[in-house]
């Protein structure tokens, strides 16, 4: 029996390398496939692409597995980075790497993999797939503090039928050493960190680009006026620094010690920016959100009245809720305990357990 064929996309990162050596192990035909996501800029000290590509061919060579690399800069620009701009525009905070997952790696990817014949594919994530009954289920990884079901919870039926996580059953510290064992030569290679395309870069650098600017009042929350931002998009609910309020005057503590200012909210309609003082400030928390553009692992949505646990952000412990679901599409979350800065844009995530259901797009939050 000819063994089966695992396309794996290979970032250059220690990760996919590790990933591709263990599927390697385990008897899989192994090809690598580098997917050129950006080419805007490059040349630029931020964009790695080069460094990236070199480092994933030198590992494919220790490994002794082929690798190409495929550009899906088109669609990338078309799917993801439209869709991230218009959501900045319109006054929320997208997360990008759900899409990119959706769009390029588990849509333009699966689809590459499977015109070269691959029986399934495979990346580097912190996550667990399992058959249940002809189900399949998204688990969180092993490693709870790398878990990247956030990530990956709009991926489908079909699409987790043909994915592999092989490092879901392993802690992180175990990639680390096993490359270190192999000698990969990026054994030592720092983990990518921020947005795909951004890269290291300065965020609102990034931003002033791409985006007009259109300064309005910020306020407080009695409605004073305290100075003027310099446009909605190049703030997120809940940010501390770079507000631009250095002449405003906190109020003090008794002990003489004074609150930070944090972004509360955002009024696109009169262009105008709230900030209050204080992280418990009530404008900052939520006992419930509304989400829609959902999905779910299932192809159902999750019975209302249920309780559950979600996430509103990646780095975020699970937070008891309770769903309502109306529909496929949308959904409501009541939480048991109000939540800190609930951001439309952000994606609401849930979960039974270890199993991740499916989520949605933040688009509203109980004032």
């Amino acid at each position: 029996m000819s063994k089966k064929k695992v396309v794996i996309g290979m970032s250059g990162g220690v990760d996919s390398s590790v990933a591709a050596w263990m599927l390697k192990e385990q008897g899989y035909e192994v090809i690598g496939l580098f997917m050129k996501n950006w080419e805007d800029d490059d040349d630029s000290e931020y964009c790695s692409t080069r460094q990236d590509w070199i480092d994933a061919a030198s590992v494919a060579d220790v490994v002794g597995v082929d690798i190409e690399a495929v550009n899906f800069a088109a669609e990338y620009k078309d799917r993801v980075f439209a869709e991230f701009l218009r959501e900045y525009q319109a006054g929320r905070t997208p997360n990008p790497d759900v899409l990119c997952n959706a769009e390029i790696k588990f849509k333009a990817f699966l689809d590459h993999a499977m015109k070269l014949g691959a029986d399934l594919i495979a990346t580097g994530h912190y996550a667990r797939v399992r058959e249940n009954d002809g189900r399949f289920e998204l688990l969180k990884a092993f490693d709870h503090t790398k878990d990247q079901s956030y990530f990956l919870h709009r991926l489908n039926q079909a699409q987790l039928s043909k994915s592999l996580f092989p490092l879901g059953e392993i802690p992180k510290t175990e990639v680390r050493k096993i490359a270190e064992r192999l000698g990969l030569p990026n054994a030592q290679k720092k983990d990518s960190t921020g947005i795909c395309f951004i890269g290291e870069r300065p965020f609102r650098d990034f931003l002033n680009r791409y985006l007009a600017h259109k300064p309005g009042p910020m306020k407080l929350d009695t409605g004073e006026t305290v100075g003027e931002h310099i446009g909605l998009s190049f703030y997120t609910l809940g940010q501390r620094k770079g507000i631009g309020i250095g002449g405003l005057k906190s109020r003090k503590n008794a002990d003489g010690t004074s609150e930070p200012w944090f972004v509360a909210r955002k009024d696109v309609a009169s262009n105008t920016l709230y900030i209050v003082q204080g992280h418990d400030h009530p404008w900052l928390l939520s006992p419930h959100l509304e989400a829609g553009q959902a999905s779910w692992v299932a192809g159902e949505a999750p019975v209302s009245g249920k309780a559950l646990s979600a996430k509103t952000r990646y780095r975020q412990a699970d937070v008891a809720c309770t769903v309502n679901a109306d529909g496929l599409a949308r959904f409501a979350l009541d939480f048991t305990d109000p939540q800190w800065a609930v951001t439309p844009g952000q994606s609401a995530v849930l979960y039974d357990g270890d199993v991740c259901l499916g989520g949605g797009i933040i688009d509203s939050k109980a004032e």
